[in-house]
């Protein structure tokens, strides 16, 4: 390949290289957070080590040497705390992270062709002064790391083979670019090309990779180290590597997992059971004794005799070479690969899903116009295949939010550090899986959530102390799923709420009228207006007046709800609700004369019967029901909408559940389950309360779908002043 070739390929693959090592670097990030609990944890610290060694690598591939020479001072110090020379303190951890931030600016900035400021060098330099500091023994330069090794008598001669997969080339690798690194890590005193698998040079592919080597490798690394310098192609290369002093099972183990190879001495070269000359030499014995007219000794037998060749390994290659001679198998794909797949690429399967499930629909309300049992049968089975299909795609977009949960290490180690706090931070079902556009967009309100618990919140150490408290503030981030939504709590054990605070701040702003007194949960709410602040004065974290609104807008855009709880002296509890999916849902169609709605499925609890004319309404539609003993809250869509159409004769009440609260919604038809492909609001809709989106049916009329929560609000307030209550009777469940 020429240079304008590899250069291609490069740019082609450098994005991926991005992203992979951004994901390393923010597993090497709460790697680092983790061992400041456990300062001597050895698989800790292994970690550690990989994460730097992969980046470096990986880094060391596509040319950027700052990346790498920034990265060997991190590694270093590293492999001394991994060594036990030196001991991990609060100073060196600072340090290590800083580091890190320091590789993640480089590594986000190796696709800037600009120049490097001076500020950001001094900086740099300052960071690689103190990690030479910090060692305990002078640094060594990269390429100097295997002489170093080898002249302490350190090391060992492994053996490798690796071949490398017909889509290396088009992926962006250069495999010998690979093997100068590997060469980096030690000596390679015998290296041999396979050309078994190479085509004719008139039927080859230029793009495609047919190389494949065996060599060896003295080296004071460790498997793991060896292995990382191959993490960047490990989905495009077949790879083994044998221990110095391998025994004969790990031979045979290595002849049955590799791939063709029909001849003896090539199978036997290629686990490094002998080496070229001594199968030429063998092959030369057999050659003489066949000329002189006796009979051929078999190979096998030769190799056993004049190079100790175990007959077990001997025994293993004749296996593979008759397995292969007689069923001509191949060999076996890894069916467990992944691929990263560009979200870009995903969100457009998902829209064209949606589209499917409308015409799905549409596909089946003609089947049932047509009365056509075949035709509606064979609708039903290709929605049910669309449902399995719909299930399984959303699935691929769910991605556990302890990794957000994560970052949020970091910014209360720096945050409480800055403050003079001291904070532990609990991460309680960070197993808990949402939609990767939810995640994404809920960090931001989280990030803002957790700084003010850390600023407003949690006191002081001394200040704790004097209440009767543990010095050590506590601050819980949890998830699990509830009612078909997704509940995250961000919990404190803080000083709570000063209600009255809060109340003579609201009368200044005009947000209450003066003299009047809400009720608690009233006044908690008015921390989420706009530009409200009890802070005293401002500082880097609070006190603009800005946040709590916007973070509250945030969440009401991913049709979610965001609650306040607090306990003087106690601490606070933030409860935020959102929608494991934005993109499709499974909803409950109703109609209200003309106009046709939907509920999430997952919140609607029963169906139930009423009379209108037996129920008093206020002048917004709302009453209150008993229902097996129970008030409920009961609001008339058609009142509360002013939808101008007559009332029926009967209608029905839809049971809601909306976080710890049930109420009723009249509605006139119960139109059954639906796949609801979930539109977003125009902007003329958007302040209407109660709705968090549309979905277009099969029959092209537009649905509006329910936010059950803000309809929970309207239902709820006034409910109390309705005139009277209606005893109702089950008619069964939805």
């Amino acid at each position: 390949m020429n240079n304008d070739s590899d250069n291609s390929f490069i740019a082609q693959a450098l994005p991926a290289f991005i992203s992979e090592a951004h994901e390393q670097i923010a597993m090497l990030e709460q790697l680092l957070l983790q061992l400041e609990d456990a300062p001597g944890d050895r698989e800790l610290l292994d970690a550690l080590f990989r994460c730097a060694h992969t980046v470096k690598g990986s880094a060391g591939i596509f040319g950027l040497d700052r990346v790498v020479a920034f990265t060997h001072h991190v590694e270093t110090l590293l492999d001394q705390l991994r060594e036990g020379k030196l001991a991990l303190s609060p100073e060196l951890s600072t340090l290590l992270l800083q580091s890190n931030d320091q590789i993640r600016a480089l590594v986000g900035a190796a696709q800037d062709s600009q120049a490097e400021s001076a500020e950001a060098l001094h900086e740099r330099d300052a960071l690689v002064q103190r990690l030479k500091s910090a060692c305990t023994a002078p640094d060594v330069a990269p390429a100097d790391e295997a002489q170093h090794a080898q002249a302490l008598g350190g090391a060992r001669c492994w053996h490798l083979s690796v071949r490398f997969g017909p889509e290396t080339f088009r992926n962006g690798m250069d495999p010998l670019a690979i093997l100068n690194y590997v060469r980096g890590l030690g000596a390679i005193p015998r290296l041999a090309c396979d050309a078994s698998a190479v085509p004719a040079l008139d039927a080859i592919d230029p793009e495609t990779c047919h190389l494949a080597f065996e060599f060896s490798l003295a080296t004071a690394a460790s498997r793991t180290e060896i292995e990382s310098a191959f993490s960047f192609v490990r989905d495009d290369c077949t790879l083994h590597l044998l221990e110095p002093g391998a025994s004969p099972r790990e031979f045979v183990a290595l002849i049955d997992a590799m791939p063709d190879n029909p001849r003896l001495g090539d199978i036997l070269i290629a686990v490094g059971a002998i080496s070229r000359l001594q199968l030429e030499q063998a092959l030369k014995v057999q050659a003489d004794d066949t000329g002189s007219g006796g009979a051929a000794v078999p190979l096998g037998e030769i190799l056993e005799a004049r190079s100790a060749v175990s007959p077990q390994v001997v025994g293993a290659a004749l296996q593979k070479q008759r397995k292969q001679r007689e069923s001509g198998a191949t060999a076996p794909g890894d069916d467990n690969r992944f691929i990263r797949v560009h979200a870009d690429r995903l969100d457009a399967v998902i829209n064209l899903l949606g589209e499917l499930v409308i015409a799905s629909a549409g596909a089946s309300m003609l089947a049932r116009q047509a009365r056509q049992g075949s035709l509606i049968e064979a609708n039903q089975q290709i929605g049910t295949l669309v449902e399995e299909i719909r299930n399984g795609t959303l699935q691929l977009r769910m991605v556990p939010i302890g990794e957000t949960f994560s970052r949020f290490r970091r910014v209360v180690r720096d945050t409480a550090s800055e403050l003079g706090k001291d904070v532990l931070l609990d991460i309680v079902g960070g197993e808990t899986e949402l939609d990767k556009s939810m995640v994404e967009r809920i960090a931001d309100p989280l990030m803002h959530l957790v700084r003010n618990a850390l600023d407003h919140g949690l006191e002081t150490p001394q200040a704790r102390s004097a209440a009767g408290k543990s010095p050590q503030g506590k601050l819980t981030l949890s998830a699990c799923h509830e009612s078909g939504s997704i509940l995250i709590r961000i919990i404190d054990d803080g000083r709570g709420i000063n209600r009255q605070k809060v109340l003579e701040r609201a009368w200044e702003r005009g947000l209450v009228e003066p003299g009047v007194t809400p009720s608690d949960d009233e006044v908690l709410k008015l921390i989420f207006e706009p530009g409200f602040s009890t802070a005293e004065k401002v500082t880097n974290l609070s006190g603009r007046g800005v946040g709590m609104d916007v973070v509250r807008r945030n969440i009401e855009a991913l049709r979610g709800t965001v609650s306040l709880n607090s306990d003087a002296g106690q601490g606070s509890r933030i409860e935020i609700r959102l929608p494991l999916t934005l993109a499709i849902i499974d909803g409950f169609l109703i109609g209200v004369g003309p106009s046709k709605f939907i509920f999430p499925l997952d919140a609607v609890v029963e169906v139930i019967e009423s009379r209108p004319t037996a129920t008093a309404l206020d002048e917004r539609g709302r009453s209150l029901v008993e229902l097996r003993g129970r008030v409920l809250p009961l609001v008339s869509l058609r009142n509360l909408y002013a939808l101008d159409s007559p009332p029926p004769e009967r209608c029905s009440v839809v049971v809601i559940q909306s976080a710890s609260r049930r109420f009723g919604v009249m509605v006139d038809q119960l139109l059954g389950q639906h796949q609801t492909v979930i539109k977003p609001l125009g902007r003329m809709f958007r302040s209407l309360r109660g709705m968090s989106g549309s979905s277009i049916l099969g029959n092209g009329e537009v649905a509006l779908i329910f936010d059950v929560a803000a309809l929970g609000e309207l239902a709820a307030g006034g409910g109390a002043r309705a005139a009277a209550t209606t005893p109702v009777t089950a008619a069964g469940g939805s």
